[in-house]
């Protein structure tokens, strides 16, 4: 079956602007076209179609990702070199995960903090707290917040 660009977008759920984009950007080589130039999308470039939208969500460039199709397209000698790119991209959204996962024990322990805070009528409670005083899973977070690094001369 063919689809239109407007078709396929809603099949995706993204706008039809983003397809377009893809194309001007040189993402969609394998889409094939009509003689009046309208791109006529297959039923087999929905899963292209699905990777790129991952890659994009997982902050691949666009430029890797017109790598990766690239490599797709020249076929089975390039299989290595599109799982170091898969890699390379999980690596980069691993380490982005730890990093978020970091904010939001900050933002965890504040929300405790004020918490505490508001309950007591004053932020002098919580703040004053030692750190046994303050539940475990805060006390990593308070001691980072408060250990002032040094500086090198």
């Amino acid at each position: 079956m063919v689809y239109t660009v407007g078709e396929m977008a809603k099949m995706l759920g993204i706008p039809s602007s983003t397809l377009r984009y893809y194309d001007k950007e040189g993402l969609l080589p394998f889409v094939e076209r009509s003689p009046g130039g309208i791109r006529m999308f297959q039923e087999k470039d929905y899963e292209f179609l699905k990777i790129i939208e991952c890659l994009k969500k997982a902050g691949m460039s666009i430029k890797d990702i017109k790598t990766y199709i690239e490599l797709t397209l020249k076929g089975n000698e390039t299989i290595e070199q599109r799982l170091e790119l898969f890699k390379n991209q999980k690596n980069v959204l691993l380490a982005q995960m730890a990093s978020l996962q970091c904010t939001l024990d900050v933002l965890d322990y504040k929300c405790w903090f004020y918490e505490t805070a508001k309950e007591a009528g004053t932020t002098d409670v919580p703040q004053n707290m030692t750190l046994e005083e303050i539940p475990e899973k805060y006390r990593n977070i308070r001691y980072n917040l408060q250990d002032v690094p040094e500086q090198k001369s």
